[in-house]
């Protein structure tokens, strides 16, 4: 297990405060041991007993690295790991287990597991096995099948690009970095919100974590707790104190993706915790100052929900102190080769296979394809390319011209009242007859839409 007595240096300590990592399938008093004490050196430390306890909270954070504990029971996290390697997600495994049968150990190597350690391991153990992997990204070792994760993700110039677009995104954000103002980002899905909000956070020099949470992947009632934090024994299920992202992200940055996802009820305290600079935990008679930065994200044009009711004006003016939009890969055709080709260097080394030549042809195919999925369904297209040998043409239209949307005229004596209720009746029968589907279409409540058009009319 190497040198224990080896303590790495400031440099290395600082990078370990930013690291966050899910320990999953160990026993209490393993949690006890370790996590305790890798919780004093690591940014974020979580746990999960089992799969399905792991999946949200890898959906609400970015884990750095995953620490999997077998306990006597070979192979029992493999097939998990071996599904999330088919997903696409590459990011490094450390495994705990005394006992690996020759079946098991296959398996381990074919799922690109890091480092092997043995089941009582302790916290300096697995900073080393961090550190391995560090020495042999830092080396360029291609012999490492996990390093899709420095080579793409996390990179300091991961946002690729040398359209107009692209380097007024990067001159903004190098400004705007040193600066603790919000940060409000938007842009369609797989434009780069995280990895502009990591560059951001990269470029800030604050001492701390950076700190992903999605905000619609957590559900309302348990969304302010992880937030905020709780007291013991501030509802049914909690058992301990939990400090909350806030707290973890503290002299740090804290991404609130897909803000506009948060229950209304929630924006309030997060607009008190943002102008008071403090939180309360749920259950606390007292709060807790934190100095902490907040960049959040946006694919929904979070004005327009501020005029349809269904975002606080104030939190949205809070937020968005500075804005940052992404443009979509369709307003940035010059980048497509570019990014095409990044992707193909570096896929290929991660991977270990040899690159795809791409010819012009291939480049203007690529470039007349409409993208909806952004850059990352132009990764997920290069990617499908190595595995397969050839480009698979058949996942690539062409750019086709905007279809006219087909608008509704009214009579020019109406009133707007009319209006609204002749567009309600319409969405009302999009929704087949659901009363509550449609008001939520239309951004109100479902008895305002019972009383604009009467009940008896639409029964469901």
């Amino acid at each position: 297990m190497g040198d224990v007595s080896q303590q790495p240096d400031k440099t290395d300590e600082l990078r370990l405060m930013q690291e966050s990592m899910l320990v999953l399938g160990a026993t209490l008093p393993q949690r006890r041991r370790l996590v305790g004490a890798l919780s004093r050196r690591l940014g974020l430390v979580e746990c999960a007993d089992d799969s399905d306890e792991a999946v949200p909270l890898m959906a609400r954070c970015r884990f750095d690295f995953l620490l999997v504990f077998e306990n006597g029971r070979p192979g029992r996290w493999l097939d998990w790991i071996e599904s999330l390697r088919r997903q696409g997600d590459f990011r490094p495994v450390i495994l705990c287990s005394d006992d690996l049968d020759q079946h098991a150990a296959a398996a381990a190597i074919r799922c690109g597991i890091i480092d092997l350690l043995s089941g009582d391991c302790v916290d300096a153990d697995v900073i080393e096995a961090i550190g391995r992997l560090r020495e042999r990204q830092s080396a360029g070792a291609a012999a490492a099948p996990l390093q899709r994760i420095v080579s793409s993700d996390r990179r300091p110039d991961s946002l690729i690009g040398e359209s107009d677009a692209m380097r007024e995104v990067k001159r903004l954000v190098a400004r705007i970095a040193p600066l603790p103002a919000t940060v409000l980002i938007e842009g369609e899905t797989g434009t780069g919100k995280e990895l502009a909000a990591r560059l951001l956070h990269s470029l800030s020099g604050r001492k701390g974590a950076f700190v992903p949470v999605n905000c619609g992947a957590i559900s309302p009632e348990l969304l302010e707790s992880e937030l905020f934090g709780h007291k013991k024994g501030a509802f049914t299920s909690a058992h301990q104190v939990r400090e909350g992202l806030f707290v973890a992200a503290r002299q740090g940055t804290l991404f609130l993706d897909e803000v506009s996802e948060m229950p209304l009820a929630l924006e309030v305290k997060l607009l008190r915790a943002l102008e008071e600079g403090a939180v309360r935990p749920v259950g606390a008679d007292a709060e807790t100052a934190v100095d902490v930065r907040i960049v959040a994200s946006t694919q929904h044009d979070l004005l327009e929900r501020v005029r349809q009711g269904r975002f606080r004006e104030d939190l949205f003016y809070r937020l968005n102190v500075v804005n940052l939009k992404l443009p979509p890969l369709r307003e940035r055709a010059a980048d497509i080769v570019i990014l095409a080709d990044f992707f193909m260097q570096s896929i290929a080394v991660e991977l270990g296979l040899p690159a795809v030549a791409l010819d012009r042809p291939t480049y203007e195919l690529l470039e007349s394809h409409d993208w909806p999925g952004n850059v990352r369904e132009l990764k997920n297209i290069v990617e499908r390319t190595l595995m397969l040998g050839e480009v698979p043409r058949g996942s690539l239209g062409t750019r086709r011209p905007a279809e006219r949307i087909a608008v509704p005229e009214y009579p020019i004596d109406w009133t707007l009242e009319q209006v609204k209720c002749h567009h309600m009746r319409r969405v009302l029968e999009a929704a087949g007859g659901n009363k509550s589907a449609a008001a939520r279409r239309l951004g109100i409540s479902r008895k305002t839409l019972e009383r604009k058009l009467g009940v008896a009319e639409f029964p469901d």
